[in-house]
Formats: structure tokens, C-alpha cells, sequence
């Protein structure tokens, strides 16, 4: 397998080491484990809402979600009623997708339950240990509300968890790696780009999404 230093030599030649540098996430504005519950809520659904639509629409009717689903309050989305549902249906200030406008109760019930065994959800979420980053995806596929595949991490990595993407470049760059052969879609695929990921880390010192970002750049976009 390439090392870590190998990697950004290639990403330092096919983009420079100054657009290299300037694409590198930075640090996020507050650190998830002092974001209120709802702000996670808010991000999910956010990311939900996206999926298969236009960024920038969902992006435009955003004051108009907020102000549908109480500013995201877990206690007040997770007894959605029927009325509320229908009262949501109407509402053209939101995207009007029924199956997505369930994931809001339904990850509000989530992060609820979360909350009461942790004292806060998004706490829990922080604490989850990058070297295990795919455990706690799965984690979001399997107990959340449409939060598998790339949905939910997205979602953590913009809330501000350190943990890696498995976008489609980064999956070819960790094939040219020698990390993978194929695809990263089941679970031995995913444990061995967790195991990859672990290696550079303590190879580089470098945060996990800072090697991640660095291996979608090393392969042709």
C-alpha cells in the first residue's frame, strides 16, 4: 500500500501545492459536541432534502424549513402528527417529499433516544472515535431515517466530525493506493479503508479529512 507522503506527492503533481493547500477543509466554525441537538436535526434533514434536487434550492427555501419544522426542536418533530404532516404537504416554503419529511420525525426519535442514554446526541457523535468513523456510519444507516451512504456522512463531516468519505474519487484513489481492489460497498471493503485511513493517520498526524480530501485530489475528477 502507498504511504500517506507518497499520495500527496501525486496530489501535489496533478494539482499543485498551492490549490492543494487552498481545497483542505479547515476547521469547523463550533465543534459538534457543543452544537445543540436540533442544529444536528437541522443538518441531516438538510442533506436529506438534497439528495437527487438542487443544492441551491433547498439552500433558498432553508428559512422556510426552519420556520416548518420549529427551528428543528427534537421533542416538538418527534410527535409529528398526521396534521402536522399534512400541514407540511401544503407548505410550498418546503420541498413537499413525504418520505423526507418523515426522516425529520424520524431522526428527531433518533437523536432523542441518543440524547436520553447520552445526555446529548450530538456529544455521542462526537466521541465516536475516527478509527472506527465506518462503525458509526453504519450506526446512521441502520438507526437513522435516509441517513445511509453518503447522506449522513456528509452530513457529520459538515457538522464537523473528522472522519473520511468514501466519495467516488476517494474510493479510486484507495484502489491506486493499493488500499482496495473494487468497490467500498460492503462491510470487509469498508473495514480495510477504515484499516488504510488508520495507517496514514498515524503515519501523518494529519486529520482524517485532510487525508481524505488529499486522495479524492490525487485521482482524475
Amino acid at each position: 500500500m502507498k504511504s500517506f507522503a507518497e499520495i500527496r506527492r501525486i496530489a501535489i503533481a496533478r494539482k499543485g501545492e498551492h490549490e492543494l493547500a487552498a481545497r483542505m477543509p479547515g476547521p469547523p466554525e463550533r465543534p459538534l459536541r457543543d452544537l445543540s441537538d436540533d442544529r444536528v436535526l437541522a443538518e441531516f434533514s438538510r442533506r436529506i432534502f438534497q439528495t437527487g434536487l438542487s443544492w441551491k434550492v433547498v439552500d433558498g427555501k432553508w428559512p422556510g424549513f426552519e420556520a416548518a419544522f420549529h427551528r428543528f426542536d427534537i421533542a416538538r418533530n418527534a410527535m409529528m402528527s398526521d396534521d402536522d404532516l399534512d400541514a407540511h404537504l401544503r407548505d410550498t416554503g418546503i420541498v413537499r417529499h413525504g418520505a423526507k419529511i418523515l426522516s425529520v420525525r424520524d431522526n428527531a426519535i433518533f437523536l432523542g433516544d441518543l440524547a436520553r442514554a447520552h445526555g446529548s446526541a450530538a456529544r455521542f457523535l462526537a466521541d465516536w472515535p475516527a478509527t472506527d468513523a465506518m462503525g458509526l456510519y453504519d450506526l446512521l444507516g441502520r438507526c437513522g431515517a435516509r441517513l445511509g451512504g453518503m447522506t449522513g456522512p456528509y452530513a457529520l463531516r459538515v457538522l464537523g466530525y473528522d472522519g473520511p468519505l468514501l466519495s467516488k474519487s476517494v474510493v479510486a484513489a484507495l484502489n491506486m493506493a493499493g488500499a482496495l481492489d473494487g468497490a467500498a460497498t460492503s462491510k470487509a471493503a469498508r473495514v480495510r479503508a477504515q484499516e488504510a485511513f488508520n495507517t496514514w493517520h498515524e503515519e501523518s498526524g494529519v486529520p482524517y479529512a485532510v487525508i481524505s480530501r488529499t486522495l479524492a485530489l490525487a485521482v482524475p475528477d
